[in-house]
């Protein structure tokens, strides 16, 4: 009889600490930290297909017990680090508490709201339909401050630490808070020695970034274009024109492109467009603000098509600059 019990409390004790192992141990066998992610609509038995199809247990005993023990039932969303050496334990806790690990969101610079909706989503949980949605609303837009033509001036791009699973109505008061936050006291007050006032300032950032990639540069066309403004010039800026088509194909804007009537139009109508013809970067932002105090009145790309340009004080000048490049235009065929 006691050789008996001795039999039954040796296996009672490997049972428990066989059922420990599973629930404490590290149980989840792989190498490197993955992450689990789940929608808004996974329940317990969605969560258990993820987190084997992740890690690949051997058994299923701790993922039962460890969720009947954490009272799991309902549905369950957001992204989560497992790490290494985690348990199923550890690792249930973590979604039932909801204790999420933050995604690096790219917020990017790109011409239109539906392109910045189809980025977003792809990094976040966000529905992209759902985003373009509040990206075009009318009233959505009046409640943070803006219209249809001021709006992509609210977006600063950057990347932001998220969570994946955050609402597109909080990411938006996110690029508010955002944009509150790059909008201090320092850049107001050189906006405001500009004579220009955020709008503005994002508007005017927003061509300088369409005519050129390069960063370096960005400071002096600045420098150009607010010359222009001062002495109540046309801005005759291609990338404007291109916007008021619609036509993003265009790579090179001929005379009867610019006989497009849109306030857009910077070839017909003086002054600065209505809004950005695109989200400015930053780089661009900064440019105006930080502008090259120049006497450039004129650019016109480089015939080496180098994405640089060369700039020019007279029109004589220009007409030098504008026939080498489309010489080069022609050369190459482009049409």
């Amino acid at each position: 009889m006691k050789k008996a019990l001795l039999i039954l409390l040796a296996v009672a004790i490997c049972a428990a600490g066989y059922l420990t192992y599973c629930v404490c141990g590290s149980v989840m066998r792989h190498e490197t930290t993955s992450y689990l992610f789940l929608d808004r609509d996974d329940d317990i038995d969605s969560l258990k297909a993820k987190l084997f199809d992740l890690t690949n247990p051997k058994t299923t005993i701790g993922f039962d017990l460890s969720a009947k023990l954490l009272r799991m039932k309902g549905h369950y969303k957001g992204r989560y680090a497992v790490e290494p050496e985690a348990s199923m334990m550890s690792v249930l806790r973590m979604v039932r508490n909801h204790a999420q690990s933050p995604v690096k969101v790219v917020v990017p610079s790109v011409r239109t709201m539906p392109d910045l909706a189809g980025r977003v989503a792809k990094q976040l949980m966000i529905d992209s339909i759902e985003l373009v949605r509040l990206l075009t609303s009318d009233s959505v837009m009046a409640s943070l401050g803006y219209d249809q033509q001021t709006f992509p001036g609210m977006m600063i791009p950057n990347t932001y630490e998220m969570y994946w699973d955050v609402s597109a109505d909080n990411f938006l008061l996110r690029m508010k808070k955002e944009n509150d936050n790059f909008w201090n006291k320092e850049r107001q007050t050189k906006a405001q020695t500009l004579g220009l006032n955020a709008n503005q300032v994002a508007t005017l950032a927003s061509i300088v970034d369409s005519e050129s990639a390069y960063n370096p540069e960005k400071p002096r066309i600045a420098g150009l274009y607010i010359n222009r403004i001062k002495k109540g010039m046309l801005l005759q800026s291609d990338p404007t024109v291109i916007y008021a088509i619609g036509d993003f194909t265009i790579r090179r804007v001929l005379n009867r492109h610019l006989e497009v009537d849109s306030p857009y139009n910077t070839y017909k109508y003086k002054g600065l467009p209505p809004g950005p013809i695109r989200i400015p970067s930053i780089a661009g932002l900064d440019a105006v603000l930080n502008h090259e105090n120049n006497n450039y009145l004129y650019m016109c790309a480089k015939e080496d098509f180098s994405g640089s340009h060369n700039f020019a004080v007279t029109y004589a000048e220009h007409q030098a600059n504008a026939r080498r490049y489309v010489k080069a235009l022609n050369e190459r065929g482009i049409k």
